[in-house]
């Protein structure tokens, strides 16, 4: 198959997608209130390994769907406050690390809004942040309903828990505003929040209290803190150029060669999505799954003969081949050459 040039991938769902970083967030609040969790994941086709992989994203609906059904089992109208409390910096990925290290708690915020694209892609809309009025703004996802007001809840919830971590201080915020109306459960809101909630507002945010907005966080760490960025960066710039399906495949599948080849299945799996979705989505693209096995071992296997001095059987190991025979095989069937003679060839010119 003849490999095209891909456009960026627009999300599947015209709504957008969500890390299951947040999903298992989700899932952890609606065990603590009792829910039965295996129950969701069954329904909502959730693997241990969809949940164990940064990868893999869920749609927004679908993730909406879920949040229903949990608050369904629980009762609790406000499970997005319980998400918002069980939020760490971790569960927010490598823009949570990094905000973690920032010098203060506006510096923080300021990261973790920032990068929030790493996580969550909506359609909708994006987080914003007015450092002038120490303000972190969540967009409108009008028309609200049962199975959205969570997400408002959640997300307002859990960027107040992160400023609580990083300053190790409970009462952070001057004001949370609330764009849909009151459902009667204001003093709740303003019971955990611990300042004004005032709903049917214009938008949806929260105001740190200016003393808050310039405290030094508990792990400010300035290198850290300028690695953790850096890397926030690169991601960024991947996602805005636009991963194919096929980056993410190869991205996925050089951790997981040693000793083995990868199944379609695994990946799929890892990127949440059936292997047959998989399939489709890669010959969309004028690729193929086997393609891109070959394509990221012969890759790999070029760097390693060039950039070490590894041994080829522990090489052959690393790419996932069955024996140092069949490295060779494929070696001299990707530049013409056997390994070893290529390694002495490249020596020589050095």
């Amino acid at each position: 198959m003849t490999r095209q040039t891909a456009s960026p991938q627009r999300p599947r769902n015209a709504l957008g997608n969500i890390s299951v970083l947040h999903v298992s967030v989700l899932l952890r609040a609606a065990a603590a209130e009792g829910a039965d969790t295996e129950h969701l994941t069954s329904n909502f086709r959730l693997s241990a390994e969809t949940l164990a992989s940064a990868a893999a994203r869920i749609s927004i609906p679908r993730f909406m769907r879920l949040g229903h059904a949990a608050i369904a089992q629980t009762g609790n109208r406000a499970l997005g406050l319980r998400i918002g409390a069980l939020t760490r910096p971790v569960d927010a990925g490598i823009a949570g690390l990094a905000g973690q290290s920032a010098e203060t708690a506006g510096e923080a915020l300021s990261t973790l809004i920032r990068y929030s694209l790493l996580t969550s892609q909506n359609s909708r809309g994006a987080p914003s942040l007015n450092a002038k009025d120490r303000q972190a703004l969540f967009y409108s996802i009008r028309p609200y309903n049962a199975f959205n007001f969570f997400v408002v809840d959640s997300v307002l919830a859990a960027w107040t828990q992160f400023v609580r971590n990083v300053t190790g201080q409970y009462e952070v915020l001057e004001r949370v505003t609330i764009e849909y109306p009151s459902v009667g459960q204001d003093d709740l809101f303003e019971s955990w929040f611990r300042c004004p909630v005032h709903f049917g507002a214009k938008e949806n945010g929260i105001t740190l209290k200016p003393e808050i907005w310039t405290q030094p966080t508990r792990q400010a760490q300035a290198a850290m803190h300028e690695k953790l960025v850096d890397l926030c960066e690169r991601e960024l710039q991947q996602i805005r150029k636009g991963w194919t399906t096929g980056d993410r495949v190869k991205h996925l599948l050089t951790p997981l060669f040693k000793g083995e080849s990868p199944s379609l299945e695994t990946i799929a799996s890892k990127l949440g999505v059936a292997p047959w979705t998989l399939q489709r989505q890669l010959a969309a693209e004028g690729t193929g799954f086997r393609e891109l096995v070959d394509e990221t071992r012969k890759q790999l296997a070029r760097d390693y003969i060039r950039e070490t001095e590894t041994a080829l059987s522990e090489i052959a190991w690393l790419l996932g081949f069955a024996n140092p025979a069949a490295f060779h095989k494929a070696y001299r069937r990707w530049f013409d050459i056997s390994p070893g003679e290529h390694r002495n060839r490249l020596k020589a010119e050095r």
